[in-house]
């Protein structure tokens, strides 16, 4: 006590030593027995303890609740370390020493600075959730175009670099999905665009049944779902198919509008209000882009024509079927058939001004016959090609045989060497004769035994003219050896006179013997004589259907065509039998 309570004058203040001593003081003044004053001193030496008692309690408290805060801050680090997945973090200490406020205050920055990264990470997973959710929605058709997505739950127990690059590697295959699928409905939007344009179909309301978001005021998203592209599709595909109805059936309005102007010579100017439907016979499908091209008011308005032309045609019949008849008797003349055109055209007329008579059904009965003819020419058409092959043979063989005889051949007049070439292409066509005849014999019987039917040339067999042909060329080829083997004749003949009298014969000797050779050779022909002599003074070929000739090609002097046209004919007319075949 007396330590404690030692008065200190350097620091001139009340200690408790001071106190104590004043308490003696008023004690020994008062009088107080050693009892009361050891009672006295027991008491205040208690109180000091329990105020002693008090601090400690509450310095152990404090220690107790930075401790506790010391562990929450290490456990704090430790969770956020985990779950931004930090490996190694600047800043955390190494040692575990020093005083628990040391140790708080060497974390707290750590913590700070991992506390503000997770709230940040935090930001960035709550955006791309919401962006994956957003996405999600606008593909499955949960979301509507333009609305938001609630924010969405984000695991903070997983906050690592790992967990967000997943996240956003989802995110960025949703938005290539997104960009895909908008390509394909902007694709089937500007198809249903083309096609409304051209069948003339309102676009907006027509691409709005499917979704409101998809015209083309481009103000807001489009919907990509599956539903709207299926029901994209669609209507793509229906669309389409309307498109190819329309289009057949505007066609086959354009080709009867074809018909009808070309049976009545519609002048041009009354063809141009429906020019644009003709055009569509010369263009496909896809071809069609014009607006309103296949619009109904169109096919409408084409159809009214057509029903108009259809009874104007009515009343003009009998000049369309007479020009109808022209064509059939054209494409018959131009295949070398012989048809009785007078009794069809009297069968015509009989047909219109009869009262069972029926427009419709003359002309469908016509354009058969003209497509029967067509195919019959067809049919034709490689035979007559090597038929008028020979026959341009023929006509150089004439040609060449009085250019042979002509003595004055090699004289250097004006246009002789063009002569000259002329004969040498001549010489070459004249030896393909026999080759070109007997290719076209056996493609003639092929054609027969397929058809059922004789090849006729203008009325005449071609087999009989070709048989005939065959015989006046062996007759010729004859004739010619037996001139040769004359001529060796007379010239052993002038030889010997030589020989004997010493002087040539006179120039007008081989013209006498030649004049008896040409007499010969007429009549050495018998009975074929009058026909021969007769198709050589006509010339050429045979007229044609009007009476007129054929002026395509000049007649040759002696034409070996004509004559076995000329006897073959007069034969099967004598015969009443069909061709001969050799």
């Amino acid at each position: 006590m007396g330590v404690a309570g030692h008065n200190d004058p350097l620091l001139g203040e009340t200690t408790c030593g001071s106190l104590l001593q004043q308490l003696q003081v008023i004690w020994d003044e008062v009088g107080e027995s050693d009892d009361d004053r050891d009672k006295m001193l027991l008491q205040l030496e208690q109180e000091c303890l329990d105020v002693y008692r008090r601090k400690v309690d509450q310095a152990s408290s404090s220690r107790a609740l930075l401790l506790q805060q010391l562990a929450n801050s290490k456990s704090e680090l430790a969770r956020l370390v985990s779950a931004l997945g930090e490996l190694s973090i600047s800043g955390i200490p190494d040692k575990t020493t020093g005083t628990i406020k040391e140790q708080l205050a060497a974390i707290s920055p750590t913590l700070e600075q991992l506390c503000r990264k997770k709230e940040s990470r935090v930001k960035e997973f709550a955006d791309v959730q919401h962006q994956i959710q957003t996405l999600h929605g606008e593909i499955a058709g949960n979301l509507q175009v333009g609305s938001h997505m609630e924010t969405s739950h984000v695991n903070e127990d997983d906050l690592s670099v790992k967990k967000l690059n997943e996240f956003l590697s989802e995110l960025q295959t949703l938005q290539k999905e997104k960009s895909n699928r908008l390509h394909k409905v902007l694709e089937f939007v500007n198809s249903v665009h083309d096609l409304c344009s051209v069948l003339g179909i309102d676009f907006v309301s027509t691409v709005t049944e499917v979704h409101p978001s998809l015209d083309d005021s481009g103000a807001q998203s489009k919907s990509i779902s599956d539903e709207t592209l299926s029901k994209l599709s669609k209507m793509v595909i229906g669309l389409q198919e309307e498109k190819e109805r329309r289009f057949a059936k505007i066609r086959a309005l354009a080709s009867q509008l074809s018909d009808l102007w070309n049976l009545m010579d519609t002048p041009a100017e009354e063809q141009q209000p429906f020019h644009h439907v003709a055009r569509n016979l010369s263009l496909t499908l896809d071809e069609v882009t014009v607006p309103g091209a296949l619009a109904l008011d169109v096919i409408e308005q084409a159809e009214l024509e057509v029903e108009r032309l259809d009874q104007l045609k009515a009343s003009r019949m009998k000049d369309i079927a007479f020009k109808k008849q022209t064509e059939l008797e054209d494409i018959y003349a131009r295949a070398h058939i012989a048809k009785d055109c007078s009794a069809a055209r009297d069968r015509i007329m009989s047909i219109i001004d009869s009262n069972s008579f029926e427009p419709s059904e003359l002309l469908a009965d016509m354009e058969n016959q003209v497509l029967q003819a067509k195919e019959e020419a067809l049919s034709r058409k490689d035979i007559l090609e090597r038929v008028d092959k020979w026959m341009s043979a023929c006509e150089e063989e004439s040609w060449l045989e009085d250019y042979s005889r002509d003595d004055s051949r090699y004289s250097a007049t004006r246009g002789a060497h063009l002569n000259l070439k002329r004969a040498e292409k001549a010489r070459l066509l004249v030896n393909k004769i026999p080759a070109t005849v007997d290719t076209l014999i056996a493609r003639t019987r092929a054609w027969e035994q397929e058809q059922g039917m004789p090849f006729t040339y203008d009325g005449v067999p071609l087999l009989a003219m070709l048989d005939e042909y065959k015989i006046l060329r062996q007759e010729k080829e004859e004739e010619k050896q037996r001139m040769r083997n004359q001529k060796k004749i007379n010239d052993q003949l002038a030889a010997e006179q030589e020989k004997l009298f010493g002087s040539k014969p006179s120039p007008a000797r081989p013209q006498s013997s030649r004049k008896v050779s040409g007499a010969r050779v007429n009549s050495g022909t018998a009975n074929g004589t009058p026909r021969r002599l007769s198709a050589l003074q006509s010339g050429g070929r045979s007229a044609s259907r009007d009476g007129r000739k054929n002026t395509g090609r000049p007649a040759a002097p002696v034409n070996y065509v004509a004559i076995a046209k000329e006897d073959a004919a007069s034969q099967v007319s004598s015969n009443h039998t069909g061709p001969s075949t050799p």
